[in-house]
């Protein structure tokens, strides 16, 4: 597995773009970022190339973050807004050869029917995952725990293996968060086990507090142990609310990579 640093999250002293370079030197294998679309993408990707720092994940637009929005796909009044945000998605992950794009569902309006919901989210997963799948790009799909964001319309890991049944198309896949899912579940080690082959891309952060890895209570070398057992070879990112300075508290990357 390839341990990579979500630089939406880490590293924030400095802009984006040199938060690339900082992931280089801490010794992360590559970025992840929630939404590139404010930045100048020329920029990014020459930052990634010279650093030899893959961009491996970006998201689809979520709508206006700042009034509480948090995705569009599951929106059924919001439909052109997913369409727009695909095709810009598309543009962005071409110019910054990112390997996966995540959608995210959304939150529940007061007016909207779940089952309506349902449905949108379903038709509107799989028109990403055909329309992605041209470009050889991973469409992801992540289940967001309902104590961080209230009203989230995929939040647990029941909702999400029924999602991705539903929409069956072989470029869907499970994003899977250590920290959302530990919210929300029994047993972090069995619900990554239930997941098996769902999962193609994982995220991670202690609890309580999203923090680094050490300021809570998951046991991640169970997880990671409970994870290698499903197969996955893949990216696990670092996605977490530094304690102090990002630099200052990555005393935790040794052991895990002995763990991966």
């Amino acid at each position: 597995m390839r341990l990579i640093a979500n630089i939406s999250m880490l590293f924030t002293e400095v802009p984006l773009v040199e938060r690339i370079t900082l992931a280089a030197r801490a010794g992360f294998d590559g970025v992840e970022i929630q939404f590139p679309y404010d930045q100048d993408s020329t920029s990014l990707r020459r930052a990634s190339m010279e650093n030899e720092m893959p961009i491996e994940l970006i998201n689809l637009h979520a709508g206006n973050w700042q009034a509480g929005d948090r995705g569009l796909a599951a929106l059924p009044e919001r439909q052109s807004e997913f369409d727009q945000s695909v095709e810009l998605c598309t543009e962005w992950a071409e110019v910054l050869d990112v390997k996966k794009v995540n959608v995210l569902a959304g939150v529940a309006g007061t007016e909207t029917a779940s089952g309506d919901m349902f449905a949108t989210l379903t038709k509107n997963l799989r028109h990403a995952a055909k329309r992605f799948a041209s470009t050889n790009i991973e469409v992801q799909m992540e289940v967001i725990n309902r104590f961080d964001v209230p009203g989230f319309f995929a939040a647990d890991l029941e909702t999400g293996l029924k999602i991705i049944s539903m929409v069956d198309h072989p470029n869907l896949r499970l994003q899977f968060d250590f920290y959302h899912m530990v919210r929300t579940e029994n047993s972090l080690v069995e619900a990554i086990k239930r997941a098996g082959d769902t999962i193609g891309h994982v995220q991670f952060a202690d609890n309580p507090g999203r923090h680094q890895p050490g300021t809570g209570s998951i046991d991640f070398a169970s997880a990671i142990t409970a994870l290698k057992s499903t197969g996955y070879r893949g990216a696990i990112s670092a996605e977490y609310i530094p304690s102090a300075t990002t630099i200052d508290g990555l005393g935790w990357m040794e052991q895990f990579r002995e763990l991966i």
